[in-house]
């Protein structure tokens, strides 16, 4: 569940991102300069919290990665026939979906 809220949190910080500049970008010309310096912190304070909330996002997801591929290994090592028979069916299947075109 803490990787759904992450993406939830990213996608909330990038859509408050593309309102603000939107804003920005349609207002400009009626806007006074200190109303659209205003808006342009906002955005930026924006950029960088998605960019934290992104990077972080990405680490968890290095991190999930190295934890399984180490399962992977551990249960190969462990049951090296059974990989094997994984992986012969896996072949099979590939070579049958790659002979029908």
């Amino acid at each position: 569940m803490p990787q759904k809220k992450s993406s939830d949190d990213l996608r909330a910080e990038l859509q408050s991102l593309a309102d603000t500049l939107e804003e920005v970008l349609n207002n400009a010309s009626d806007k006074p300069k200190a109303e659209l310096e205003k808006l342009r912190n906002k955005a930026e304070k924006t950029l960088k919290e998605a960019r934290v909330t992104l990077s972080e996002a990405s680490d968890k997801l290095v991190d999930q990665t190295k934890e399984i591929a180490g399962h992977a290994d551990n249960y190969v090592h462990e049951n090296p026939w059974t990989g094997v028979g994984i992986g012969a069916a896996i072949g099979v299947v590939l070579g049958v979906l790659l002979a029908r075109r």
